[in-house]
């Protein structure tokens, strides 16, 4: 045996150990889905559970869907495949008179969603191609919203919201895979739900080109549940992809589930701010390297131009009579 040798080991273990721990958090990758739910690297930049709510049973079964996310952050981005079945949903307590009117969105049950890591460079960090913007509540706030926009009704007729020219849509969907009917008015999205009704966030890419989301609810970034910020890490898509975010990220295999509910009962005011409760943003991202989408409503586009379009010449003005 060289002692020698042993000697300089142990002490240079220590160091090595140390210099990992410490590696740039640029250096990691951030969440991207994975039916096997592969490890990854992440500083705990998760949602917390509110302070009053008890520990709840692990997930019970296993996704159905597959979603991807990915990015290279040390605020770890997820994208959730689609939940499966969990713990029975609680209904909140009794609202009480001072309640603020409308809806918001509760921390719901815990929903399996796994997630892995995968590297993703926005083409510009700060600045979102296009950003989505749905204000939500209940058949009665959304009817008051538009007659102060001088609306006598608002008609649902929509079921989401198109951005980049078509590039991405957005919309909600309730537990059963049906969208929720939305309508435009004022120049805003709205979206109808009713009280105790589990939805998600469908996302999907109409381009050849992946694309970062970063998505909030009532102000809370669905990753790590506190305030929305562009610089945060979001979910991958996939070309011609859909992604389904189904949940505050409670895990790397688990989100608590959105779910309407009271304004006093949302997670927003649990938290201790409620003033952004009833919007739900979604900013999104080019990669570094890719070019602006052909969409189907930009192709169409070219493929209907003409090289003519005045026709022929009109016959020029008649003379002023003197």
């Amino acid at each position: 045996m060289n002692y020698a040798k042993l000697f300089a080991c142990l002490l240079v273990l220590p160091v090595a150990a140390c210099t990992r721990s410490a590696s740039p958090p640029e250096a990691r990758n951030a969440p991207n889905a994975s039916s096997e739910g592969n490890s990854v690297s992440n500083d705990g930049a998760f949602a917390a559970a509110p302070r009053a709510e008890a520990a709840e049973p692990a997930p019970a079964s296993m996704p159905s869907q597959e979603a991807r996310s990915r990015s290279n952050d040390s605020s770890s981005a997820a994208a959730p495949r689609a939940a499966g079945a969990s713990s029975s949903y609680r209904a909140p307590a009794e609202k009480k008179a001072e309640d603020r009117p409308g809806l918001g969105t509760t921390w719901g049950e815990t929903r399996t969603s796994y997630v892995s890591n995968a590297r993703f460079e926005r083409a510009d960090y700060s600045h979102p191609f296009a950003l989505v913007s749905l204000n939500y509540n209940d058949d009665s706030g959304i009817q008051a919203m538009a007659r102060r926009m001088g609306n006598s009704y608002a008609s649902f007729d929509r079921s989401g919201v198109d951005a980049a020219d078509g590039a991405v849509s957005v919309r909600l969907l309730d537990e059963n895979g049906s969208p929720l009917p939305s309508s435009n008015f004022g120049g805003r999205d709205y979206v109808a739900g009713s009280d105790g009704q589990r939805y998600v966030i469908q996302i999907e890419n109409h381009s050849g080109n992946r694309f970062e989301a970063v998505a909030t609810v009532d102000g809370l970034d669905v990753v790590d549940g506190k305030d929305g910020a562009l610089n945060k890490r979001g979910y991958l898509i996939d070309p011609w992809a859909t992604l389904q975010i189904d949940g505050f990220r409670r895990s790397q295999s688990a989100v608590a589930a959105f779910r309407f509910g009271s304004v006093k009962d949302s997670y927003a005011a649990r938290k201790g701010n409620d003033r952004n409760v009833g919007v739900i943003g979604v900013a999104f991202f080019h990669e570094r390297g890719s070019s602006r989408p052909w969409t189907e409503r930009e192709l169409e586009r070219r493929d209907s131009a003409t090289p003519f379009p005045g026709g022929f010449a009109s016959p020029p003005p008649a003379p002023l009579a003197r």
